[in-house]
């Protein structure tokens, strides 16, 4: 009988630590209970998971190859800030892609991808200030849905790995409120993008998709990243003209 691998054994375990760890803490990230911009207390994060630090520092590298934390030569670990650089590079990417994904839909969705779409528009819940992760699930598995039915497996998952970004930058947005009139027009969106990929007319869906993305909570939270960087400098500005007068 063949003696168990106990170092092979012991790895596996080890990965599987990890593993769960990087999904707990990602979740964390994402959801803001890691606030951006934060230092990472890797003892007490690791005593909160109830795993060793080791694990705990295999997933923080893999979320810094995620772009989601920091790691010096001090093995500190800091939440990734949110800047108005990677917000608008986020947008900038998604009017490319985004309507590129829901034009291809509409042209080969099959019956069962339309099915799913028109699933997950049912379940839509409208994003208000703070919402829950059932709130932001609810609008990626319909976004999902759309990305699917292009059948272009590259730009799924080149899309989903751009989500989980942007929900960041989604929450940030939030924090201004939204009217109803914001509420109405994305509602109306997303209606109108479930019916023409259902008439297969691929340039209505892509038009619409990219006004959705210009309207988005991500082109907010460029535009509140932008004006809160130029703040310093205009004050900045004013001081020096006031030392000449």
């Amino acid at each position: 009988m063949a003696e168990p691998n106990l170092a092979a054994n012991g790895a596996a375990k080890m990965a599987t630590k990890a593993e769960v760890a990087y999904e707990l803490v990602r979740d964390q990230v994402l959801h803001g209970d890691l606030v951006p911009g934060s230092v990472i207390q890797q003892a007490a994060l690791a005593r909160q998971l109830g795993i060793s630090t080791t694990p705990l520092r295999e997933a923080l590298r893999r979320l810094m190859s995620d772009g989601l934390v920091e790691l010096d030569a001090h093995r500190d670990a800091r939440v990734t800030r949110l800047t108005a650089e990677e917000a608008r590079d986020l947008v900038e990417l998604r009017r490319s892609l985004d309507p590129l994904a829901a034009g291809l839909a509409a042209e080969r969705r099959t019956r069962q991808d339309l099915e799913l779409i028109r699933a997950t528009a049912d379940e839509l819940l409208p994003l208000r200030t703070d919402p829950g992760p059932a709130e932001l699930s609810t609008h990626r598995r319909f976004h999902v849905a759309i990305y699917t039915a292009s059948h272009n497996q590259m730009l799924v998952q080149t899309l989903d790995g751009l989500w989980d970004k942007a929900d960041r930058y989604r929450r940030l947005a939030l924090e201004d409120g939204r009217t109803e009139e914001d509420l109405d027009r994305t509602h109306a969106e997303h209606l109108a993008l479930v019916d023409a990929i259902a008439a297969g007319d691929s340039e209505t869906a892509a038009a619409v998709m990219l006004a959705h993305v210009d309207a988005s909570l991500g082109a907010r939270a460029v535009a509140r990243l932008t004006s809160a960087a130029a703040q310093p400098v205009a004050r900045s500005l004013r001081g020096i003209r006031g030392a000449r007068t």
